[in-house]
């Protein structure tokens, strides 16, 4: 997963104080719309797990917000079941540990049906033991390094496969500058090792040697790249064409692109493909030294399709605000929501066990003019894109998958697991079997 600006800019707690005290009113938004019957009895609650306080409450309000929307707008059409939604929000507060305390709360004392929530890796992996033992259902929305398939967790983000593998071919490419070095660049946890793993060994299947991959980590929160930069620099001018693929997180993200600036390094040279600056993240920078960057993505806010202005629209009707941008992770929770709605309205019920069986093969339109379908995998038919940044902190796409694609949740560019899927329905019912031996590993799908 991706990571973001821990450090707000004043614009940027300015956007979020406004949702947050929106958001609390949120169930009477578009008072001008007729209303369906009104939604009876006891409420489903629906758990929402995300950092509004702490380094992560950046991204993470805004995903709190979006599901505060999407539940406002399923009450005012009668609810589910004819029962009325009720938000239960709990605040992990960027501590990996509480996540699991709050996910705990959640599920056995507030016996929420379902739980949306969660952004980092490590955040994700603390509750996922919890939703194990207690049966819940968590709706996680943001691109990850796969390598695990909870029976019990629906993967709405990208896989590496639905985001990092088709941004390499495409720089691959001819379209894309027919790059023949690469230099790995990421923040040191999980995922940017993870995903770069994936990515050295499928870039040595398409020829790329191991003395044209440099590879390179940085603590959280990086903030002198001088060196680091130079470094690129000398890598790139060995005469072959050489491309950055950016997994660094955080606010790291700002002396990185200005120090490309101030030496001089311009996405015409290098280009810097990023895996966790979106529109959310932009708003809350100079993008000067931006303009011309590519970031993939499976949703840009840019794009033009009916599905997506109304969305859009109701977000600034919603939180009162017309400069709120969107972005994956919310398109990723707006799936999941009404996927979940399905689920629940074709099985006639919020028992958990039926639910998660019946999630699997659901369709729902997304943003983008396609429609996603829940997989045996629990992961997301996807589209992708590719971005090009441009000076209003948009991205104008330059490149895209002919048709979705469907997400993996084990890679089979890692060795140890080049032979596992993940299979929720009958008969594997297994999120780790092994198709060479035709057998299942057990319980432990991480």
């Amino acid at each position: 997963m991706s990571d973001i600006l821990p450090k707000l800019s004043r614009r940027a707690f300015g956007r979020l104080a406004l949702a947050s005290s929106v958001a609390a009113i949120g169930a009477a938004y578009r008072p001008g719309q007729a209303l369906a019957a009104a939604p009876t009895g006891q409420p489903i609650k629906v758990g929402i797990l995300h950092s509004l306080s702490g380094t992560m409450a950046i991204s993470e309000t805004t995903l709190k917000d979006v599901m505060l929307m999407l539940i406002a707008e399923q009450n005012r059409k009668g609810g589910l079941l004819g029962r009325p939604l009720e938000p239960v929000i709990v605040d992990p507060a960027s501590n990996w540990p509480l996540f699991a305390e709050k996910a705990r709360q959640l599920l056995s004392v507030d016996k929420v049906d379902a739980v949306f929530g969660c952004w980092t890796s490590v955040s994700r992996k603390s509750v996922l033991p919890v939703f194990e033992e207690l049966n819940g259902i968590l709706f996680y929305p943001v691109q990850y390094e796969g390598q695990e398939c909870s029976r019990n967790i629906f993967y709405t983000g990208a896989a590496p496969n639905q985001q990092a593998i088709p941004a390499v071919d495409y720089l691959l490419s001819e379209e894309g500058g027919s790059a023949k070095r690469f230099a790995l660049v990421g923040t040191d946890y999980v995922y940017p090792r993870t995903t770069n793993q994936i990515l050295a060994n499928y870039l040595k299947s398409k020829g790329i040697k191991d003395e044209d991959i440099m590879v390179n980590y940085t603590p959280f929160g990086q903030s002198d790249w001088q060196t680091i930069v130079s470094q690129i620099k000398a890598f790139g001018a060995a005469g072959k064409k050489t491309a950055v693929v950016s997994t660094i997180n955080g606010d790291a993200n700002v002396p990185f692109y200005k120090e490309l600036g101030n030496q001089g390094v311009s996405a015409t040279d290098i280009p810097v493909m990023a895996f966790s600056v979106g529109e959310e993240e932009l708003a809350g920078m100079d993008t000067a030294p931006l303009v011309g960057q590519l970031a993939a993505w499976n949703y840009f806010e840019s794009i033009d399709t009916p599905e997506n202005k109304l969305f859009i629209k109701e977000w600034h009707e919603f939180t009162k605000n017309p400069k709120r941008t969107t972005n994956d992770p919310m398109e990723a929770h707006y799936i999941g929501f009404n996927m979940w709605v399905q689920a629940v309205t074709k099985a006639g019920t919020t028992d958990h066990d039926k639910v998660i069986d019946t999630m699997i093969g659901i369709r729902q339109p997304n943003l983008t003019g396609g429609v996603a379908q829940m997989l045996p995998n629990h992961h997301l038919t996807k589209p992708v894109y590719i971005g090009e940044i441009q000076d209003d902190g948009q991205f104008s796409v330059v490149w895209k998958t002919p048709s979705t694609i469907a997400g993996q949740a084990w890679s089979p560019w890692v060795p140890e697991t080049k032979n596992l899927i993940g299979d929720w329905s009958k008969p594997i019912s297994c999120g780790n079997y092994n198709t060479a031996t035709k057998t299942c590993i057990g319980k432990k799908h991480v």
